[in-house]
C-alpha cells in the first residue's frame, strides 16, 4: 500500500514517474485544463493530472471503435482498478502509472473516488447509444461525466476553513461541471453528430426545428440552429452564475485555476453565441493569448472578488 509523504524530496522514484506521466497525458491531451492546473501549487496539480489520466483512460475506451460489448467489458475493468486503488491495494511498482498517481493523490487528499464510478457509468450511457429527451435527462448524463469530476477537483482543492458557505461547495462544483459540459456539447455539436451521438434534449431540438440533426457544415432546412444556441447558451451561462459561487470558498491558488479553466470555457460561449453556425463548420477555440489572459485574470483574484460582491448584494 502506498504511503502518503508530503514532500517531492521524499517521494519515491516510481510516484513520481507515475506523476510524471499523467502530467504529460495531461499536457498532450486536455490545453485547456492543463493551463488551468498550471496555476495550483506542485501537490494539487500533480493530483489533479492523476485524476485527468484516469478520466481520459475512461473517456478514451468511450470514444474508441472497439464493438459496444468489448467497451463495456474494458469500462468495467477500469471500473476493478479503481476498486483496487480504493481498497488501498496498489503498490509503488505497480506496471500502471496512473494507477500509482491515483492510489498516492487519494492518499494525500481527500478525493471523494466514487466519483470516478460515476464518470464510468456516463460513458457507459454513450456506448450504450443513450438519447435523452428532456433536460432533466441530459443532467444526470452531464453529472456523471463533469459534475462528478467537478466533484472529485474539490476534493484536491478543498474549502478554505471558515468560508461562508462552504456546505454547499460540492453542489456548486458539481454545477459548474455541468455548465462546462454544456459548453462543450455546444462546441462539439458536429463532431458529435459524425460519431452517430446527439446530446442536446430532444425536445429542444424539436422545438426550434432542428430534429433532422447536424451532419453538415450548415443547419437544418427551415431550422431556427442560432435560438437553438442562443437557448442553450442561457442555460449555461444559468449555470455558471450558479457555480462561481464556488469560488470565493477556495484559496487564492485553487481559486484562480477553477477561475481560470471556467474562465476559458465561458469564453467559448461568447464566441458560439456570436456565430452560432461556426459549430457546425469546426472546433470552436482560444487562442493561447487569450487564454493567459483568463489565468492571469484568474490569479488576480477578479472573478472571485466580482462573485463575491454580487453575493453579498443578494444577501443585504
Amino acid at each position: 500500500m502506498i504511503r502518503t509523504v508530503e514532500s517531492a524530496l521524499h517521494m519515491s522514484a516510481p510516484v513520481l514517474a507515475a506523476y510524471s506521466y499523467c502530467e504529460a497525458v495531461t499536457g498532450q491531451q486536455a490545453r485547456n485544463f492543463a493551463y488551468g492546473i498550471r496555476l495550483l501549487p506542485t501537490p494539487k496539480r500533480r493530483a489533479m493530472s492523476a485524476l485527468y489520466a484516469f478520466s481520459r483512460r475512461v473517456d478514451d475506451i468511450g470514444d474508441g471503435t472497439l464493438a459496444t460489448e468489448v467497451k463495456a467489458a474494458r469500462l468495467e475493468d477500469t471500473r476493478a482498478l479503481l476498486t483496487r486503488v480504493r481498497e488501498g491495494k496498489v503498490e509503488e511498482d505497480d506496471t500502471d502509472p496512473v494507477a500509482v498517481a491515483l492510489a498516492h493523490a487519494a492518499e494525500a487528499f481527500p478525493i471523494p473516488l466514487g466519483g470516478l464510478d460515476e464518470l464510468i457509468d456516463g460513458v457507459l450511457m454513450d456506448v450504450q447509444g443513450e438519447t435523452y429527451e428532456t433536460w432533466d435527462d441530459l443532467k444526470v448524463y452531464c453529472r456523471c461525466v463533469a459534475g462528478a469530476i467537478g466533484r472529485l477537483s474539490l476534493g484536491v482543492f478543498g474549502t478554505e476553513a471558515g468560508a461562508r458557505g462552504s456546505e454547499r461547495a460540492s453542489e456548486y462544483a458539481d454545477t459548474l461541471g455541468l455548465a462546462l459540459q454544456l459548453t462543450n456539447i455546444l462546441r462539439d455539436v458536429r463532431e458529435d453528430a459524425e460519431g452517430g451521438r446527439t446530446y442536446l434534449p430532444a425536445d429542444d431540438l424539436a422545438k426550434f426545428g432542428c430534429s433532422a440533426g447536424f451532419n453538415g457544415p450548415t443547419p437544418p432546412e427551415g431550422s431556427d440552429f442560432a435560438g437553438l444556441v442562443h437557448f442553450e447558451v442561457r442555460r449555461a451561462r444559468t449555470l455558471f452564475a450558479e457555480g462561481y459561487r464556488l469560488l470565493p470558498m477556495l484559496d487564492r491558488r485553487s481559486g484562480a485555476c477553477v477561475a481560470a479553466m471556467a474562465g476559458i470555457y465561458r469564453r467559448l460561449l461568447d464566441r458560439i453565441e456570436r456565430e452560432p453556425e461556426a459549430v457546425l463548420r469546426g472546433r470552436v477555440s482560444l487562442p493561447g493569448r487569450e487564454k493567459a489572459y483568463v489565468a492571469v485574470r484568474g490569479l488576480s483574484g477578479l472573478d472571485t472578488r466580482h462573485v463575491t460582491r454580487r453575493t453579498l448584494r443578494r444577501r443585504t
